[in-house]
Formats: structure tokens, sequence, C-alpha cells
């Protein structure tokens, strides 16, 4: 029962930070261009790829810290960033082949799941 507050805890932080994020960017630059939902993708990944690291070589931390950070905070805060870290844990393990189809397939796929969804709605 302790991973799931802990998931909803540090989704909840994921979700505040998250909001803060995009709207203090877009108040400053504006929205033109995505700054905040892309400041948000590239911080994710930097923190989901520090965080997945730093627990794995230190053993001695309480597993707990897994559901807090990466899998609350960053699950809520973005997913790109675990999109990004499952291409780069198959890119480390020398399957180039099938990392360049899941970061394509991901991005064809994703691109052909908005329209659909949206010309679904339009629809309605």
């Amino acid at each position: 029962m302790q991973k799931y507050f802990l998931i909803a805890f540090g989704g909840a932080l994921g979700s505040i930070a998250r909001y803060w994020v995009g709207s203090t960017i877009a108040g400053r630059v504006g929205t033109k261009f995505p700054y905040g939902t892309f400041v948000i993708n590239i911080t994710a990944c930097m923190i989901i790829g520090f965080s997945l690291t730093f627990l794995a070589k230190r053993a001695d931390l309480n597993p707990a810290w897994r559901f807090l950070v990466p899998v609350g905070f960053i699950g809520a805060y973005s997913t790109f960033s675990t999109y990004e870290w499952e291409t780069f844990s198959t890119l480390r393990t020398g399957a180039f082949l099938l990392a360049a189809f899941y970061a394509v397939s991901s991005l064809i796929l994703g691109l052909a799941a908005v329209w659909g969804g949206s010309v679904i709605a339009e629809n309605l």
C-alpha cells in the first residue's frame, strides 16, 4: 500500500511542477512555440536519467524512492522521458534496430493516434 501512496504523492508533485513550469515559461516567452512543454520534456529526461542511474548504483537506498521519483513524479511531470529512457536502455543493449523501430514507430503512430482521436472528436 505504501508504494501506491508514494506514486500518488510523487504524481501530485509532478502535476503541480508541470503546470508551474509550463505556465511560467509560457507567461515569459509566449506560446507561439511550445517552450514550456519542450523544457518539461527535456528536464524530465535529465531527471529520469539521473534518478534511475543513481538508484541502480545505490542498492543501499530504500526502493521506495523508485516509486516516488521516476514512477510518481516523472510519470505525472512527463511521460516523454520514459519513452527516451526506454529507447536509451534498448540502445545500451546493442539492439540498435529495435531502438530505432521503437523511436520511429512511437513518433509516427503517436501522431496518427492524435490525428485519429481528433477526427473522432470532430465528428461527434
